[in-house]
């Protein structure tokens, strides 16, 4: 194939490339910034959108954030392109403080007495074990859906000023570029 590898990578370097970018996080941050920037969308449909995402990413459904945020944003007519980029918020560094934090707070308000116990997943899924994860999937989301609003209503409005603030720009900047077109071809 044209773009394959020449030495295909091993599990090892997988891993390691899924828990830190190849070329940094600040230059994964970066691409995140440059894409929303450049969406042509109102900019509340791109903050919502990035809301949705970064409220998908509080869930305890790992593996269905972007579907989640994806299904929120066609159902609020947010932009599903940046909700996609908004389930970035969930990470491999950020999710153990989600979770943990959305486990706290939803048995807090489930009035529930947290535990911390290891769930045995190896005597089968259908032998008893469904119990154990609803026990800690039902505060998790609970908790999740919370926090997940909190980080949501906290990410729109940033977001929705610096779209805001670009588009002007890039407006301006175009309209100065056809003034100074149009002089030279006086």
């Amino acid at each position: 194939m044209l773009f394959d590898r020449r030495e295909p990578s091993g599990l090892l370097e997988r891993i390691r490339v899924w828990l830190w970018p190849r070329r940094s996080w600040q230059r994964s941050v970066r691409y995140v910034v440059y894409r929303l920037r450049r969406l042509r969308s109102t900019p509340h449909a791109i903050a919502l959108g990035c809301a949705l995402g970064v409220f998908a990413s509080f869930t305890p459904f790992l593996g269905f954030h972007m579907i989640i945020a994806g299904a929120l944003s066609w159902f609020s007519r947010a932009s599903i392109v940046a909700s996609a980029l908004g389930t970035f918020a969930g990470n491999p560094i950020t999710f153990p403080f989600i979770w943990v934090g959305a486990y706290e707070f939803g048995t807090w308000a489930l009035g529930e007495v947290p535990r911390f116990e290891i769930i045995d997943l190896y005597s089968g899924v259908l032998q008893g074990s469904v119990e154990q994860i609803w026990t800690l999937v039902m505060p998790m989301a609970m908790g999740g859906v919370t926090l997940g609003l909190v980080a949501a209503t906290l990410t729109y409005f940033p977001v929705k000023k610096v779209v805001e603030v670009y588009q002007r720009r890039r407006y301006m900047r175009r309209m100065l570029a056809r003034q100074r077109a149009a002089q030279t071809r006086d």
